[in-house]
Formats: C-alpha cells, structure tokens, sequence
C-alpha cells in the first residue's frame, strides 16, 4: 500500500511535468496538440523514472542501463496507450480541450504502469 501512495505522488508530479511541458509547448511553439503531446510524454517519462528509482521503488537488482531499458519499456508502453486515447479523445470528440484530454488519458494508462514497474522493473 505504501508502495502505490508514493507511485500516486510519483505519479501526480510527473503528471504535472507532462501537463506543463504540454502546455508550454501549445503557447511557445508552432507544435501542435499531437507533437507536443508526445515531447511532453517523452519528458515525463525520463522524470517519473528518476522519482519512482529514488522514492517509490528504491533502485532495482539489475544495471542503471538495463533498469533504464525496462522502465522505459514500459513507459513507452504505457505512454502509448496514454496517447492513443489522448488522440482518440481529441478525434472523437473535437470540443474537447487538450488538458482535459490528457488527464483521462493519464488515468486509464496509471495501473497498467504501476504493475509493469513493480512487477518488472523494479521487482526484487
């Protein structure tokens, strides 16, 4: 239990990340809603492993590289499901706003990358 307290803290500043990297790059840029969206996972993601390694999970059994690979594994995993209903939402539903995009797309993707990190990546 304590163990999915932290991934939900993790997980909600790393959600932060993202929706501020989107948001960043909507007003400060010529990328529109689908490149900034995947630059945006791309920063979370990196962030989220730093935070769950150090607070959540503590460091795994296997080499930072092979750690590395694995979370990410499953974080492009993950984000790619993140971002198919991100985009499926946006396509659907054209009077929806990115944000609002993002945060029910961020909630479907969350158990499936909390068991992948704790039953793969981190796993000890």
């Amino acid at each position: 239990m304590k163990k999915l307290l932290r991934f939900g803290i993790v997980g909600a500043l790393g959600f932060l990340v993202d929706a501020s990297m989107l948001a960043a790059l909507l007003a400060w840029t010529p990328a529109g809603p689908f490149l900034a969206r995947a630059i945006a996972i791309a920063v979370a993601l990196v962030s989220t492993w730093l935070m769950n390694r150090s607070f959540t999970f503590g460091a795994s059994r296997h080499s930072l590289a092979v750690e590395g690979f694995r979370y990410g594994s499953v974080g492009l995993t993950s984000a790619v499901v993140n971002y198919l209903i991100y985009a499926g939402l946006l396509i659907s539903v054209p009077i929806l706003q990115p944000l609002a995009a993002l945060v029910i797309a961020s909630i479907a993707a969350m158990a499936f990358s909390f068991f992948g990190y704790s039953r793969f990546v981190f796993r000890r």
